[in-house]
């Protein structure tokens, strides 16, 4: 019997390549409803990691109407899909400002809001929105520990107000990322995740007092939005979940979805008796970790040591076992920016290459 990763037709499929398992996508969509108690509204899945036009009409098929996205050409990918609800978990500079402006008055059929996590940028986009004669919804960004962006959650309360009294900006929500909070221990993951909430409750109970309709909470990634996914008002927006990966794998074994995307890459040359090279370089997988970058389910003795731009150079117990053109199947340690280095990906069903699916937002700019 062929490994669930085994593609029949593999000699039609030039490497280095990025595989997608549709049923197993299906599966992980499956496992995250589940986990949601069927409650779609509860979901904003981020779509980063995917940037797959037809893995996100997956999700709407699914019934999740609600989404979020780091770039414009993600967000315009979901507006070409006549996405619902669509939140730019960025703050955009006057530049990507102009872009999202264009993009609310392309697609109308979609709702589009952005991230503010301070008054000069909240008052510019008052100003464009304004000018485009347009009521701009917006998220405040906390800092709960993440020390990427966002305001301090002392801070913010201040900074709500202020926003509520610009005349084209909404004060839709708060936005509190708690992508440091990876603890392989439920309960610690659990309770970190607890104490990093808690600082977005205190800002929402003070705005709330003001008489403002309640603000929606978007909190959680893969690793913490199960701790989030039964409180009232949030919406939770896992993105790795869809294809998973080697690195959340192992640190949230709790967690049940399964990889469904995978590296193909060939053996190119044989080094010595302990070395072999495949095609595998730093161009074909996320390389922003230290090695080993990507590990084989079909040949787990092969240890990753070096990689250039087209080559991953690895050692192995005895290289008189692999020939040139030997496949290798590999599961990513990091698989959103490694999703990103290919312009198409191979579409897999019942062990079969059936068609290829753009990878659409893996560029800068769809049409705007």
């Amino acid at each position: 019997m062929m490994d669930w990763y085994q593609i029949e037709n593999i000699a039609t499929i030039d490497s280095p390549a990025l595989v997608v398992y549709k049923q197993r996508v299906q599966t992980n969509i499956a496992h995250l409803l589940q986990m949601v108690h069927q409650q779609t509204d509860k979901l904003r899945p981020h779509v980063k990691t995917n940037k797959i036009s037809e893995v996100c009409q997956m999700l709407l098929d699914a019934g999740i109407t609600k989404y979020k996205c780091a770039t414009i050409a993600e967000a315009e990918m979901l507006g070409l899909l006549h996405a619902p609800d669509v939140l730019l978990a960025y703050q955009p500079t006057a530049a990507k400002a102009a872009r999202l402006f264009a993009l609310i008055s392309a697609y109308p059929q979609t709702h589009f809001s952005c991230l503010v996590d301070n008054l000069a940028t909240a008052t510019l986009l008052s100003a464009m929105a304004g000018e485009n004669k347009m009521v701009l919804s917006v998220f405040v960004d906390l800092n709960t520990g993440m020390n990427r962006t966002g305001i301090k959650p002392t801070d913010a309360t201040a900074l709500c107000q202020q926003i509520q009294s610009l005349p084209n900006v909404h004060l839709t929500g708060l936005h509190g990322y708690d992508g440091h909070i990876r603890d392989t221990n439920v309960a610690d993951r659990q309770q970190h995740a607890d104490n990093a909430f808690a600082t977005i409750i205190d800002v929402a109970e003070a705005i709330n007092k003001e008489g403002e309709p309640p603000l929606t909470i978007v909190a959680g990634g893969s690793p913490t939005f199960p701790m989030h996914a039964d409180r009232a008002g949030v919406e939770c927006s896992p993105g790795t979940f869809v294809f998973w990966d080697w690195g959340y794998k192992h640190t949230m074994p709790d967690e049940p979805f399964e990889y469904a995307a995978l590296v193909i890459t060939r053996v190119v040359s044989i080094i010595d008796q302990t070395s072999i090279t495949t095609d595998l370089g730093h161009k074909s997988v996320a390389a922003e970790n230290p090695m080993p970058r990507v590990y084989f389910l079909n040949a787990p003795e092969v240890t990753p040591i070096g990689q250039s731009e087209e080559h991953l150079v690895a050692k192995v117990p005895d290289a008189t076992k692999y020939q040139v053109g030997d496949v290798l199947y590999g599961v990513p340690l990091h698989i959103c920016p490694t999703v990103a280095l290919y312009e198409t990906a191979v579409v897999i069903e019942k062990g079969l290459a059936t068609t290829t699916w753009k990878v659409v937002a893996r560029d800068r700019k769809i049409t705007i």
